[in-house]
């Protein structure tokens, strides 16, 4: 063992829902390429839950933040996981930001932030250890 470093049994969140949802964004990610619009990525995302029947929430207004932004979920999925969809050259600390103040205010443990812009997709897994 390396010193200083603590090995611990780490728990991951939702393990088969989110190795679903990346095969859906691979998949979308094949067909669309990587200079769609963010619309035609969620369109896409939700033509492929529907198709496998997954419960999901699109872009509803249920944040509960005094302060009020403006800022819609993309997608809840299952009730339990938030997607983030961006195509964008650059994910920023503000997106990464922004799926945690989901996170806390819809009280959910997992956020899934999605850059399709890039060569190859890497979702971002967001915990709220909250």
């Amino acid at each position: 063992m390396i010193k200083g470093i603590v090995k611990k049994d780490i728990e991951i969140l939702y393990p088969e829902l989110s190795y679903d949802l990346n095969g859906i964004f691979f998949k979308i990610h094949r067909e669309l390429g990587r200079y769609s619009r963010e619309k035609q990525y969620a369109d896409a995302l939700e033509r492929e839950l529907k198709e496998r029947s997954v419960i999901y929430a699109r872009e509803e207004r249920n944040i509960k933040d005094e302060y009020f932004t403006g800022n819609i979920t993309d997608f809840v999925v299952n009730n339990c996981v938030v997607i983030e969809l961006k195509a964008k050259k650059f994910v920023t600390k503000d997106d990464f930001y922004q799926v945690k103040r989901y996170l806390i205010n819809l009280d959910k443990k997992l956020g899934l932030l999605v850059n399709f812009r890039d060569d190859f997709i890497k979702t971002k897994r967001i915990l709220n250890n909250n």
